[in-house]
């Protein structure tokens, strides 16, 4: 019999509301997560222990390790910690570099994944890879995708806005994203999942098209789902295709080029993107995202995050190489620092007009 399906490795429970947190311990009672109740927790040490101590009376199983940063180093250790202790399951409460220390964790010692998410930043939340720094920068690790995602509109409001700012930025990136993909697929054969680019593309619109503010629950709540589409988008076509193009080998090459500099990654990718989408000659949709960056308060021109018009030729100039073997709308048009600082000029007077 022929195969009419495929399996498709997703969350088994999202929950996106405001008090989801006050549902947790139910959530982690279900037996697909944990029949005993025994929970390793990842925590920060600053906002991680406000919530543990909201939540550990609830929790009585539960043992909670601090994670002190997204390092590699933090992620081993973490993984040594819980090791031998009979966890149904690890949780990963914070913000992306705890999930991302969590999931790297979980995964080495072979247990499901619980992201719990304290703010939007960017669509790491759900994905199956950890971004995490080692001796030579920063690396991508490839891992399970999280068993169940939570995340609090109550807390994310909490926490700082440049936080949901820069979670749009990395949603609408993947409009970029997936037309790199496409274009590759054109150009130099390579497979699109139409699946997965369905989902990205989806995710992006919803952002990019919804008239809501960073302070209204119903936009909060798009924005979250497109983030968690996002994460599934890349575990169905096993790699993050999906949701990084051109968009973020330029972000990539900022983090590279300028340490210690670089602005968010939000920030830096919805810059990435505007500027792929008028390199691609799709003037009226490079203005309608930087009509939808400025309104949410994040960069159109990287003077608004500290560089130069120079800085800026330079880091799309050098973006290619941060993504070996990646084919994007810069390794098409191959475009010399001259003409990539004409086509800056062209993309500044475009969304200004």
């Amino acid at each position: 019999m022929p195969v009419l399906t495929r399996l498709i490795p997703s969350p088994v429970v999202v929950d996106i509301r405001a008090g989801a947190l006050d549902h947790l311990a139910g959530l982690l009672a279900d037996q697909r997560i944990s029949s005993s109740g025994r929970l390793a927790f990842a925590v920060s040490g600053g906002s991680g222990l406000t919530l543990r101590e909201r939540l550990a009376p609830a929790l009585p199983g539960a043992d909670w390790y601090e994670v002190g940063d997204g390092t590699i180093d933090s992620a081993v250790k973490l993984a040594d910690g819980i090791k031998g202790s009979r966890y149904d399951a690890v949780v990963g409460l914070g913000g992306g570099k705890i999930i991302d220390v969590a999931k790297y964790a979980a995964a080495r010692v072979g247990l499901p994944l619980v992201a719990v998410a304290t703010n939007l930043a960017h669509d790491g939340l759900c994905s199956p890879i950890s971004i995490l720094d080692n001796d030579n920068g920063r690396g991508s690790y490839g891992v399970p995708s999280p068993i169940a995602m939570v995340i609090d509109l109550d807390v994310v409001r909490d926490a700082p806005v440049r936080f949901v700012r820069s979670g749009i930025g990395d949603a609408i990136s993947n409009l970029s994203a997936v037309a790199d993909w496409e274009l590759s697929h054109r150009v130099k054969g390579e497979s699109v999942d139409g699946l997965a680019a369905a989902m990205a593309r989806t995710a992006g619109e919803s952002v990019l098209r919804h008239p809501g503010t960073v302070g209204d629950d119903a936009f909060l709540t798009v924005l979250a789902e497109a983030l968690v589409l996002s994460g599934i988008a890349m575990s169905i076509s096993g790699d993050s295709r999906p949701s990084s193009g051109a968009c973020h080998e330029i972000s990539h090459a900022f983090d590279l080029l300028y340490p210690g500099r670089a602005a968010s990654h939000g920030e830096q990718v919805g810059l990435g993107a505007a500027f792929a989408m008028h390199l691609r000659g799709e003037h009226g949709q490079a203005r309608s995202f930087a009509e939808v960056l400025r309104r949410h308060g994040l960069p159109v021109l990287p003077q608004e995050i500290g560089f130069s018009a120079e800085e800026f030729v330079r880091a799309v100039e050098y973006a290619p190489q941060t993504r070996p073997g990646r084919f994007t709308v810069l390794e098409h048009l191959d475009l010399t620092h001259d003409q990539i600082r004409d086509a800056y000029a062209d993309y500044a007077k475009t969304i200004s007009s």
